[in-house]
This record gives structure tokens, sequence and C-alpha cells, in this order.
């Protein structure tokens, strides 16, 4: 449970935790002297990853207590606080299907992006449910479902070289008390803010809105993110 809990003192989880962007999420988040959980298919690979993760995490942060530890998706949903969805979208549905059980009554930040590739370049898949935090939310009825993290590069999230990330995080969902505990985890990320970006039914326009970035850094070879202003 979350409920009155500091956001530091949460254990995250992350699903997909050896993917790039579960990886990069780690990373920051451990340096910044959060508890993490990475998860994966396979448990021996989520093991090995978090250890190297940990060891970056150490070395960029010194003094910081660094907590970083790998196991099975299943393993992660059912021992971490809050959790972020970071799979590929193909295995999306079906991963979070088979944890409806051990993620009731948490938070679970969705971040995945409904995206394809042709000769044209990156676009944005269609999700009968509107976008795929909401098919989180269709598969999680006992959770709390948050659609966030988006927006973030992660070359840069792993690039540790780099202290601070210039971005913002939008923060979209239906839960308010929620909704705060993701946007004061986001704050935590060294340069970023979490932004309220409206209720979950406006994910697919913040998901969409990756398919354009990616379009940006190809042509300027850059690792572009987003930033509110006059907020």
């Amino acid at each position: 449970m979350t409920e009155g809990r500091a956001v530091e003192e949460l254990v995250v989880g992350i699903l997909g935790g050896t993917g790039p962007q579960g990886r990069g999420l780690g990373v920051r988040l451990a340096a910044a002297g959060q508890r993490i959980l990475l998860g994966s298919r396979d448990a021996d690979r989520a093991a090995e990853v978090a250890a190297e993760v940990a060891t970056r995490a150490a070395t960029a942060a010194a003094g910081v207590e660094v907590s970083v530890q790998g196991g099975s998706n299943a393993d992660v949903a059912g021992a971490a606080d809050l959790v972020i969805i970071a799979v590929p979208f193909a295995g999306h549905a079906a991963t979070v299907a088979e944890l409806a059980a051990p993620l009731a009554g948490k938070i679970v930040v969705d971040c995945v992006v409904p995206m394809g590739f042709d000769e044209l370049g990156a676009y944005v898949l269609d999700v009968e449910e509107g976008s795929v935090a909401q098919q989180a939310a269709a598969l999680l009825p006992d959770s709390h479902v948050v659609g966030a993290f988006h927006h973030l590069s992660a070359r840069l999230l792993e690039d540790l070289s780099k202290p601070t990330i210039d971005g913002d995080v939008m923060v979209v969902g239906d839960d308010r008390a929620s909704m705060d505990t993701v946007q004061a985890l986001a704050g935590r990320l060294p340069g970023m803010r979490g932004i309220y970006a409206g209720r979950l039914r406006n994910a697919r326009q913040v998901e969409a809105l990756t398919v354009n970035l990616v379009s940006v850094n190809r042509r300027y070879k850059v690792h572009a993110g987003v930033r509110v202003t006059d907020v």
C-alpha cells in the first residue's frame, strides 16, 4: 500500500526492466535513492541486469544508498509497492493479464507506446481500448493505472554522465492520489517534473506524441523530450 507513505519510501518494480526503457528508468531512479526491482520473463537475466544497474547507479551517485534487485515479472509485481510497465507493446496485453492478482490495489504506471515502423518511419498502432494505458486499466480493474514516462529517451536515461535530463513527464490518470504519487516519482529524476495532463482517456495523445519525438530525433540526430511551459 502506498497511502500515506512518502514516494522515496516506495519499492518501485519495473516489468520489462531488462529492456532499454525499463533499464534506463531503473538506473536513474536507483541513482536517486529509490529501491528498485527489475522484472523480466527470465529471472536470471533480470538478476544479471540488476547487478549491472546497481553498480552503475552506485558509481554515479556517491553517498546514495543504492538498492536494485531482479526477478521474474510475477515476483516483482507481487513485491513492489508501485509498478512501472515497460514491456514491448506486442507482449503488453498478455503480460498484464497474467499479473492482475499481484497488481491488485497497487499503482501501475504504463509507459508503453503502440509504435510501428515502415519505410516511411515511425507510426502509431491502433489499440482497441483507445490507448495502451486504457488497455492496462481494462485488464487491471483492481489497480490504479496511470500513464507516464512515455517521452524519456532510454539512451539519455542510461547515460549517467549527464546528471540531469531536461524535460517533463506528462501524467494521465483517473485517481488523484495515484497521480500525485507518480508526479512525485517523476520529480525524483533530476531536472524533471511530473505534470498533470488529464484523465486516462487522454493517454492516446500522450502515447502518440512519442512517435513525433522519434521523427524529431531521426531528423536532427538528438534525443528530444517534452518541456511544458508556464507551469
